[in-house]
């Protein structure tokens, strides 16, 4: 599954945004009806997981946690119980619950990011705050690529 790009939308009054048809394309492609939202670990934007990618996620999470430990336990908890379920209707719609826009920063205008497996839904004024500067991403992105050819290498 991939989803790529970032699309600029608006959401209604009720809170409610169109899935852009790029994504939805996706979704129907891989079967997928249910999509699972969650508000995003580090950044002020909200991620929405495909179903079957969730559940990846979750046994991956939940493999390298021990029940048995107590902060193991406590993140795992957080880290599942702030989700909600959502299925799109049939205009290929969705709801943001109002906690949700809170989390994320939220108003009308937003932007559907594609990030691979995931989808983020940023705040359009969020979403340009955060971006790198042209030169920042340029050294990142020289220095990952630098790094990962010399662990190749040995």
């Amino acid at each position: 599954m991939r989803f790529l790009g970032n699309i600029e939308a608006k959401t209604d009054a009720k809170g409610r945004a169109f899935l852009p048809a790029a994504f939805r394309k996706v979704l129907q492609l891989n079967s997928e009806e249910r999509l699972v939202l969650r508000k995003d670990v580090f950044q002020p934007c909200l991620v929405l997981y495909p179903e079957s990618v969730w559940n990846e996620q979750m046994d991956q999470m939940r493999a390298r946690l021990n029940r048995w430990n107590r902060q193991h336990q406590q993140v795992f908890r957080q880290f599942v119980s702030e989700v909600e379920l959502l299925t799109l209707d049939g205009n290929g719609r969705f709801l943001i619950p109002k906690r949700y826009q809170r989390m994320a920063e939220i108003e009308q205008d937003i932007k559907f990011v594609g990030m691979g497996d995931t989808i983020e839904i940023w705040s359009n004024k969020k979403a340009e705050e955060k971006r790198m500067k042209p030169e920042d991403f340029e050294a990142a992105l020289e220095e990952l690529m630098e790094s990962e050819e010399a662990k190749s290498e040995e």
